[in-house]
C-alpha cells in the first residue's frame, strides 16, 4: 500500500487510542471542527472501516444496505472520485456513508487496504490544511496501513484517566516510535465530573499511578476534556463547541486544536 503520492493535506494527524470507549471518534471531530472554526480547510476521514462512527455523530447515517461496491484501485482505468460530506466546515469520508448503520464489512486486511487506498486518494478533498484520521483502536491492521501509505502523517492520542486505557495505549506509542510517527501529544478524555449541584469535581476514575501513564513515557498532554451531564434539549448531533461553545468541554478541545496547530507550526 506504499504510495507515491504526495499527502492528501499540507498536514495529515492520526487520531489514535489503545483501547474502544475512551471517546476517541469523538474527540477526532471535535478537534476537527475547532480547528476549523479557527480558520482552518479540514478534512477527516472516519477509518475505522470495521466501526464507523462519524456519520452517527453528524446525523448522516446511512439506512439502506449496500448491495455492491466497486473499488477502483488507484491509478487504475476506473478511478472514481468521491465527495466528501460538508458538515461544521469540516469535510467528511466515512465508509458510513456507503454502507448501512447496521451492516457488517466482513472483508479481509487486503480488501481494506483497497478500500483505505480509495478513500484516501480519490476523495477530492480540495486543498486542505490539515486531514484527521480516525482510526481503529491499538494497533491493528488499519493502524499499520495508514502508517504505511502516509508515511509523513503524525499521531495524537486520546485516553481516559483509567489504567488499562494508559496500559493500551503505552503499546501504541511503542508501535509509533518503531515507526518513527511523531507524536504530538494526548487529549485525556473524561477526566472528572464537575457535580451539576454543588460544581464540586468528581473523580469518576480510579487514579492512574504516575509511572504506568503514557505521560511518564513523555507524551505530552493536549488537554485534559471533563465529563459533562447531557442536555437532552440540546441537538444530539452537534459538536459540543458548536452546541456548548462556552462549556469546559469545548473550551478544552479549543486548547487540543491549538496545542496541535502550533505543534504542526513548529515542525
Amino acid at each position: 500500500m506504499a504510495s507515491p503520492l504526495p499527502a492528501p493535506a499540507r498536514a495529515v494527524v492520526a487520531v489514535c487510542s489503545g483501547k474502544g470507549g475512551v471517546g476517541k471518534s469523538t474527540v477526532a471531530l471535535e478537534l476537527a471542527v475547532a480547528l476549523a472554526a479557527d480558520g482552518w480547510r479540514v478534512g477527516l476521514l472516519d477509518a475505522d472501516v470495521h466501526s464507523p462512527d462519524i456519520p452517527l455523530m453528524v446525523g448522516l447515517a446511512r439506512r439502506v444496505e449496500a448491495t455492491s461496491w466497486t473499488l477502483a484501485r488507484r491509478g487504475g482505468l476506473h478511478r472514481t472520485a468521491l465527495e466528501p460530506v460538508e458538515r461544521y466546515g469540516v469535510s467528511l469520508m466515512s465508509t458510513g456513508f456507503m454502507f448501512a448503520e447496521d451492516q457488517s464489512v466482513s472483508w479481509t486486511a487486503g480488501l481494506v487496504e483497497v478500500l483505505l487506498n480509495q478513500l484516501i486518494w480519490s476523495t477530492a478533498w480540495g486543498d486542505l490544511d490539515c486531514l484527521l484520521v480516525d482510526l481503529p483502536p491499538g494497533t491493528s491492521d488499519i493502524t499499520q496501513a495508514i502508517v504505511r501509505v502516509l508515511p509523513t502523517a503524525s499521531a495524537v492520542l486520546v485516553v481516559t484517566p483509567q489504567d488499562v486505557a494508559h496500559l493500551d495505549t503505552r503499546r501504541v506509542v511503542t508501535m509509533l516510535h518503531q515507526k518513527n510517527v511523531r507524536i504530538l501529544g494526548a487529549v485525556e478524555n473524561m477526566s472528572g465530573l464537575s457535580c451539576p449541584c454543588c460544581g464540586t469535581r468528581i473523580e469518576v476514575f480510579p487514579p492512574v499511578a504516575p509511572e504506568r501513564s503514557i505521560w511518564s513515557a513523555g507524551i505530552s498532554r493536549l488537554a485534559t476534556v471533563p465529563l459533562e451531564a447531557v442536555n437532552g434539549t440540546a441537538a444530539a448531533t452537534a459538536p459540543v463547541v458548536v452546541a456548548s461553545p462556552d462549556s469546559p468541554r469545548a473550551e478544552a478541545f479549543r486548547a487540543a486544536a491549538a496545542a496541535i496547530r502550533a505543534a504542526l507550526a513548529a515542525g
